[in-house]
């Protein structure tokens, strides 16, 4: 049967030679980002200093990315990485008694649960909700976060095994304490809708190395407006300032809504690449991504489970992601095999990740478990 996006595949290169299975830690380089790339370094070659075009090149990615989490340009900061953006965040707050508590998830990514642990000396008490089977319910939201509760974080997508979180169910309990929501987005941005005003999310941050089929070096925080407006960021720097201080080393004044969160000149490259990637996402659709990879994914549940593997999270695909977990022993060792076989998943602690994108058939993920299975029966 004709894939779907059949037209797209020809885009990726690495599908001509390689099963890639691994957007949940790097997508595979489309060419048009690669022609991006090549155009940042052609404009410095001729042109020297491209600066009024990169940051032209900025300021339509922001737009793009705004775009699709349903946001005001005003309410999206353009950072190098996630966990700049995050810890901007983290030092932003005042840390008072009675509403000092962060409340972080089991299921985080470890540098969400770093950036927080540091702010302790600070006056953050930091706390972690447990997970049960790999996953949280909304009672055990219920039951951590209290008034006291600052800050209330939780990943769209676990990183680990693809579970996935009704976002809008726990905002209600969230704002029913009193409590801000921040979303780490890095794992579901790109290829599961996000509507920042619906599912009422207060902050989130998302990066496009993944699913956003760019390269390292540019991330999105979003910040509600009237939110941001009330934040006065101590990590900052000159792009983080309106055009009157800039330029004047004795003054200091924030730029609008989330902007203020901006420090200094960003990896244009990475910029040209995201702004690429981007315009490509845009095409295809993230709505007609996510119903697809939907299919995708209830095929690789029922086909790892028929051979046999046991799946770490959510058994349905309704509850989780394209990410599927499946558990192996030596994992890390198991990728480097399968990489040898051309064959491109990712191993995190005991399981291996195997990560569709709508350029994925499969055919390629029924290719990847057979081999998998080949190598766990010593073949």
């Amino acid at each position: 049967m004709r894939h779907p996006y059949d037209s797209y595949r020809s885009l990726f290169p690495i599908l001509s030679t390689h099963v890639y299975l691994a957007s949940c830690s790097q997508s595979a380089l489309a060419q048009p980002v690669s022609y991006a790339i090549e155009e940042y370094h052609h404009h410095l070659l001729t042109m020297g200093n491209n600066w009024s075009l990169a940051m032209e090149r900025m300021e339509a990615t922001r737009r793009k990315f705004a775009d699709i989490i349903g946001a005001e340009p005003d309410e999206v900061a353009v950072l190098p990485s996630a966990s700049d953006a995050i810890s901007s965040l983290a030092t932003s707050f005042s840390y008072q008694q009675g509403k000092n508590k962060i409340v972080c998830t089991e299921l985080d990514f470890p540098t969400v649960g770093h950036i927080w642990l540091a702010q302790r000396k600070f006056g953050a008490n930091v706390s972690f909700i447990r997970s049960s089977n790999e996953m949280i319910c909304a009672e055990q939201y219920e039951k951590e976060i209290a008034h006291d509760t600052l800050l209330t974080c939780v990943p769209h997508v676990c990183y680990y095994n693809g579970y996935k979180q009704d976002l809008r169910e726990i905002a209600d309990i969230v704002h029913s304490k009193s409590s801000l929501l921040f979303v780490d987005a890095y794992q579901s941005a790109g290829h599961i809708p996000i509507h920042v005003k619906e599912m009422d999310i207060d902050i989130l941050v998302a990066g496009t190395r993944k699913y956003m089929l760019g390269i390292p070096g540019v991330a999105f925080l979003y910040i509600k407006k009237n939110l941001a407006e009330r934040m006065e960021p101590r990590v900052t720097g000159w792009l983080g300032q309106k055009k009157t201080a800039m330029f004047d080393i004795c003054k200091i004044a924030s730029e609008v809504g989330a902007r203020r969160f901006e420090t200094g000149t960003p990896s244009f490259i990475s910029m040209y690449a995201a702004h690429a990637a981007l315009e490509l996402l845009h095409n295809v659709g993230v709505h007609n991504i996510y119903a697809y990879l939907q299919e995708v994914t209830r095929f690789a549940l029922a086909y790892g489970r028929e051979k046999g593997l046991c799946i770490s999270g959510p058994q349905s695909a309704e509850y989780r992601s394209s990410l599927i977990s499946f558990y192996v022993g030596n994992a890390s060792e198991v990728e480097m095999r399968l990489k040898e076989k051309n064959i491109v998943v990712s191993a995190r602690k005991d399981v291996i990740r195997i990560a569709p994108h709508f350029y994925n058939t499969k055919e390629e993920i029924k290719y990847a478990i057979d081999e998998l299975i080949a190598l766990i029966n010593g073949r």
